[in-house]
């Protein structure tokens, strides 16, 4: 197995600075999103260190989530918000057109957001009519 196998996608992507990057971009375009921005509260800064966090961590970098609330839960934590199909497709437009504004290849976007899918379909639990 050759050294860039064995790197995380957390090292693949830029590690720390990527990731604050790709979450600072993120939460604009969520909060501009018509669908997406009456979900989130209008200090949108603790949710963007709990994104931090999370995809730290969620991309095999440190276990930052988990060491400061405990295990991520992240279904049953999302259950109080009504996530639609459509909302969790939009989660994960905004999320690509961040990772394209901060520059990631191609290849490394399109895998990312594949990881990212299982869990924005996983949130979904709503039907679309509510």
């Amino acid at each position: 197995m050759s050294e860039s196998e064995r790197r995380t996608l957390f090292e693949s992507m830029g590690g720390e600075e990527t990731i604050r990057r790709v979450v600072e971009a993120f939460y604009p375009k969520v909060q501009k999103h018509p669908s997406l921005a009456p979900l989130f509260p209008s200090d949108i800064e603790p949710v963007m260190n709990k994104q931090y966090l999370f995809l730290s961590q969620f991309f095999g970098g440190p276990s930052l989530y988990s060491d400061t609330y405990g295990h991520p839960m992240m279904r049953a934590r999302h259950m109080p918000f009504p996530i639609t199909m459509e909302r969790a497709n939009a989660w994960l437009d905004c999320m690509k057109e961040a990772m394209i504004e901060v520059g990631l290849a191609d290849d490394l976007r399109d895998f990312l957001l594949e990881r990212l899918k299982g869990s924005a379909y996983h949130f979904v639990n709503t039907p679309e009519n509510d």
